[in-house]
Formats: C-alpha cells, sequence, structure tokens
C-alpha cells in the first residue's frame, strides 16, 4: 500500500508539468497536424479543407525541395566539421599547461552570443566585395582578387557552415573534455607500461571511451543544424536564389509573409518527423557502435 502510496505522490508532482508540456508542446502539434489540411491564412478564422493539396505542394516547390537540400547539407556537413575538430581539440586542453584555462574560455566564448550576432559579425569579415576584410587580406598577403564567399552557391553553402562550425566546436570540445577527464588515468598507465604508445592509448582507450560523447555531441548537431535559421538568414537572407534558403526559414516565410498557415503547418509536420526519424537512426546506430566497441 506505502508503494502505491509513494508513487502516486510522484504521479501529482508530474502533473504540473504534464500540464505545462502537453499546452506548449502536445496541443500546437496537435492543432498544427489538423491546419495542415486546410487552407488557413493564420489570420481569420474561415477555411477549407484541402486533403493533402499542402503536402503535395511541398514537393513540386523549388524554394521548399532546395531547403529541405541545403538544410541537410548544412546539418551533415556541420555535424562532420565539428566532430573531427571538437575531439583532438578536448584532447588538447585535457593537457596541463600555463593558459589551459584561458584557452578553454576562449574557445568555449563563441557558443555564447548568439547566431544571428555572430553572423553578422561574420558578414563584414565575408563581404564579397573588395572591402571584405577576409579579401583584403587574401589580396595583401597573397594577390588574389576579390571572392564572392556570400553570392557563389558553393561558397555560401560552405560559408554558412565553416561560421556555425566555429561557433560551437568550442562548446562540443568541452563536452568531449568532461568525459576525458573521466577516464581513468589507471588505463593510461597501465598501457604505457604494456608499451602502448599515444597513437594506440587514443585508438584503443579513448575513442571507444568517449563513445557516449559522441552520440550526445553528433545528436545535438543533427538536431540543431536541422533547425537552423540565423547563420544563414543574417548571412545570406536565403541567397543566393534558394541556395542557403533553411526549412524553418521557409516555414516562417510561407506561415507569416506570405499568409499560407495551413501550408507551413504541413512543412512543420514534415521537418518533425525527418528530425524525428533522423535522430531516432542516429541514436539507434551509434548506441550499438557503443556496445560494438566495449
Amino acid at each position: 500500500m506505502a508503494k502505491y502510496v509513494r508513487q502516486l505522490q510522484y504521479l501529482l508532482f508530474l502533473l504540473p508539468i504534464l500540464a505545462i508540456y502537453s499546452l506548449f508542446t502536445i496541443y500546437p502539434l496537435i492543432k498544427s497536424f489538423f491546419l495542415s489540411f486546410t487552407n488557413f491564412d493564420g489570420y481569420t478564422k474561415a477555411y477549407d479543407f484541402v486533403g493533402l493539396k499542402n503536402y503535395v505542394r511541398i514537393f513540386v516547390d523549388d524554394a521548399i525541395t532546395s531547403a529541405i537540400s541545403y538544410t541537410l547539407f548544412f546539418t551533415f556537413g556541420k555535424a562532420l566539421l565539428v566532430t573531427l575538430l571538437a575531439i583532438p581539440l578536448a584532447m588538447i586542453l585535457d593537457q596541463k599547461f600555463l593558459t589551459r584555462n584561458i584557452h578553454r574560455a576562449i574557445f568555449f566564448f563563441p557558443s555564447i552570443p548568439s547566431g544571428l550576432l555572430l553572423a553578422y559579425i561574420w558578414g563584414f569579415i565575408l563581404a564579397p566585395i573588395s572591402s571584405g576584410i577576409l579579401n583584403t587580406v587574401l589580396r595583401e598577403l597573397f594577390n588574389i582578387g576579390p571572392q564572392p564567399w556570400l553570392a557563389d552557391p558553393l561558397l555560401a553553402k560552405l560559408s554558412t557552415i565553416v561560421v556555425a562550425t566555429w561557433a560551437i566546436t568550442g562548446w562540443h570540445a568541452v563536452l568531449y573534455l568532461a568525459f576525458l577527464q573521466s577516464i581513468p588515468k589507471d588505463y593510461y598507465e597501465a598501457a604505457s607500461i604494456d608499451g602502448a604508445n599515444r597513437l594506440q592509448q587514443i585508438r584503443f582507450i579513448t575513442i571507444p571511451l568517449l563513445a557516449p560523447a559522441m552520440t550526445v555531441s553528433v545528436m545535438l548537431l543533427l538536431t540543431g543544424g536541422l533547425k537552423v535559421f540565423e547563420i544563414p538568414f543574417a548571412l545570406t537572407k536565403g541567397g543566393p536564389g534558394y541556395e542557403t534558403y533553411s526549412i524553418t526559414q521557409v516555414i516562417v516565410q510561407r506561415g507569416i509573409s506570405e499568409t499560407q498557415y495551413g501550408l507551413a503547418s504541413a512543412m512543420s509536420i514534415v521537418f518533425f518527423v525527418i528530425v524525428l526519424a533522423i535522430a531516432i537512426f542516429q541514436v539507434t546506430v551509434m548506441q550499438r557502435r557503443e556496445q560494438g566497441l566495449q
């Protein structure tokens, strides 16, 4: 009897959180799913059911298909670059040297300001005219003419990935650093006694024991990357053409600027399914990888 009373107490404490979560997450999701089958414009109460028309439009609209393509390219490109840079950076910051804490703060700092602010600053650096800071450096040091960093389709995509990677690598390095510091030093001492060099220690001790951190880091990178908005919007406004249009930017534009709330709701539902599918697939695969490494 006491067990059931205690469980009932737990449930009572959870009720306020469940109510808030349902109000701000579950209800809007259900409402969006309902409106995705209508021509609701977001302002008037009169609307009609249009069936799957909004879902069909998603795959025949060039701006939307381009946004899906760019968002996936940005997400996986940033996740790959950040992972490749954050792990070595965490290993370096884990070493004992005089300015270690200062360097940790320096690398972590770019993750504090908003992405919008950072992107505006990088807009001056990557300005595609000769007055851009990067173009000026290239001209003075290597006599290279101005490059259209934000005007060329491929360069614009790569520039947004580089800026996002620069902004968030330090944060993920700190995540890996926390896991690195939890690895017992005895493992490395035993490996050294057995004759293992530094690279072998990294391969057989560090990387396997960092697998849980990698699962968390990659999941955050993928889900965060799929929701990207600030950096591409501030740098390129989605251009040139639709080359750096993100899914969230299209949803906002279709729903608010063009008063096609029904279409925007349908895009939100598709977007939700894409994020959910990628997150489940990534976590499942990487957890199996963890088990294999152990």
